[in-house]
């Protein structure tokens, strides 16, 4: 009961927020990272503005699906300006808040196409985050259909992500044709050698780091 409540954001506040990320974008291209993502997913700011449970406002920024994807259409246009075309620019979109008349996947297909116009390369496709409420059902690779729709309905390279842990199930993801890359987080966090166990399970050669090369099982 002691959290803030939130106000609505007026010109002056967008705009800086705009600013801030294109500045984000200018220190981590300076700071040598090649790929950038952009996060419009799991409740966070631009969430918040393309989901209509959420987005109570009344100007040009809320109410119609144009208007709630507009700022996080701007951002991503300001960006893009400014980090380099030849690197990869994704962005994690949550594909269903999960709640009826929330935010959905044929909203995330709308989005993901106008997303594509401006030059996004990736995306990808996680869900939820928006309302505690959410009835979620979890289960391995969840998630994937939306990577798949979106893949095909809109013609741009997603990412699959969610409750993907075992070798063979993130290769069939890839060979299917599902998703164009698989992205692991918890399992990572369990595991951090997940890819050199996945790598020795599919038949796959990799160079381990030298320090643990002792490790390394031999044929």
């Amino acid at each position: 009961h002691s959290h803030t409540v939130p106000h609505a954001m007026d010109a002056q506040n967008l705009e800086k927020v705009r600013r801030d990320f294109v500045a984000a974008a200018r220190r981590a291209l300076a700071a040598g990272f090649e790929v950038l993502e952009l996060h419009m997913a799991h409740g966070y700011l631009l969430h918040s503005f393309l989901s209509p449970i959420s987005n109570q406002r009344t100007d040009e920024y809320g109410g119609s699906l144009e208007n709630r994807m507009r700022l996080p259409l701007e951002i991503t246009a300001a960006v893009r300006a400014v980090w380099p075309e030849d690197l990869p620019l994704w962005v994690r979109i949550s594909a269903t808040d999960w709640v009826r008349g929330g935010w959905d996947l044929e909203q995330s297909v709308v989005l993901s196409k106008a997303l594509k116009d401006r030059s996004v390369d990736v995306i990808d496709c996680s869900s939820g985050g928006m309302t505690p409420d959410a009835v979620i059902p979890a289960g391995p690779g969840f998630q994937t259909p939306f990577a798949s729709a979106i893949r095909q309905e809109v013609g741009i390279p997603t990412v699959a992500v969610g409750l993907i842990t075992e070798a063979m199930q993130a290769e069939h993801i890839l060979v299917t044709e599902q998703a164009d890359a698989v992205a692991l987080a918890r399992e990572l966090l369990r595991n951090p050698y997940w890819p050199l166990h996945a790598a020795r399970e599919l038949g796959v050669e990799l160079a381990w780091p030298v320090q643990y090369d002792r490790a390394k099982a031999r044929p």
